[in-house]
């Protein structure tokens, strides 16, 4: 199929839910013109400060960049920072369902940035509790039947805590999953639709490899040890490939000058779920999501991809 800028109209169609670790990313942005006398570091004097939602929020943003309704189910701290990341998702056209909870600060992420470089990253988290994310798991149930496709974003920040329970409530309803995951125990994964890892992760998992027939069949028997429709590894500057039953599909980088790839990953699954949400068929999305990482990688931080720039890139 050759897509066409008609068939991403289809994508205001789509409804997307969005489940993972939300958090809020700030940026200081300075001047660096000397050294610290009290230790041999940089002194960064702060010009400007910018707040963005990241992790699963990133990627829920990133779904209604692209037109799609998308609502996105997570847990903050009853914190300023988790007020302010409401907020923020209102702008962005997030329907946003953040189960408060008192026991934890919402997770905080903040980079230095000096000459067009990022200098420092400070990290604010804590894990949600047992009752809280229960809270959650019901709100799940009741929010699946109402959506097209499911986004677990997962950040190792203990938010899908029951996501075993998640995917099987999706298959049993005949909504498709795609999963961003995180660590070395992929078995918690099992019967998503898609699973999305990067290069780095994939290795963490199934080890390294030599040559590309290495990869497949290390792709291949995590897929079908997983019981996946399909595996998509994204390789960096090495394209993305995905593997199904019987087809290895492979989507080459496309030259860009790569600024920062922070949040790339969010930009990939956003742009694979709204597309597959929208009909188009998985190796059509894994094209445009290639596409839409290209335009991503070219921004500051955790940026998204509008709909207009995807069909121009087209």
């Amino acid at each position: 199929m050759i897509l066409n800028a008609q068939q991403l109209a289809g994508f205001s169609a789509a409804r997307i839910l969005v489940v993972g670790d939300v958090m809020l990313d700030r940026y200081w942005f300075g001047d660096v013109s000397r050294i610290s006398p009290e230790a041999p570091v940089p002194v960064v004097l702060v010009k400007k400060t910018e707040e963005r939602p990241g992790g699963a929020a990133n990627v829920a943003r990133g779904v209604a960049a692209l037109g799609a309704q998308c609502r996105l189910l997570s847990v903050t701290g009853d914190d300023e920072a988790g007020r302010r990341l409401t907020q923020l998702l209102d702008v962005e056209g997030v329907q946003s369902i953040l189960h408060r909870d008192r026991s934890i600060d919402t997770t905080v992420k903040l980079r230095v940035v000096g000459r067009q470089q990022q200098l420092l990253r400070i990290d604010f988290e804590t894990t949600p509790s047992q009752e809280v994310l229960l809270a959650k798991l019901s709100e799940f149930s009741a929010l699946v039947d109402q959506v097209d496709l499911v986004i677990l974003s997962d950040y190792g920040k203990g938010g899908l805590r029951h996501i075993e329970t998640m995917i099987e409530q999706c298959r049993r309803v005949g909504k498709p999953v795609l999963v961003d995951p995180k660590g070395e125990d992929y078995r918690r994964y099992r019967g998503a639709t898609l699973l999305t890892p990067n290069k780095s992760e994939f290795k963490q998992v199934a080890g390294s490899w030599k040559s590309d027939m290495e990869l497949a069949t290390k792709a291949e028997g995590l897929r079908s040890e997983l019981n996946l429709a399909a595996l998509l590894v994204t390789r960096s500057e090495e394209g993305m490939t995905l593997y199904q039953p019987n087809s290895v599909f492979h989507e080459p980088t496309r030259a860009r000058e790569v600024y920062d790839v922070s949040g790339a990953g969010d930009t990939v699954i956003a742009t694979l779920g709204v597309a597959m949400a929208a009909g188009i068929e998985i190796k059509d999305a894994v094209h445009l999501a290639n596409l839409a990482a290209g335009i991503v990688v070219g921004k500051l931080g955790t940026a998204v991809v509008s709909s207009e720039e995807l069909k121009r890139a087209l």
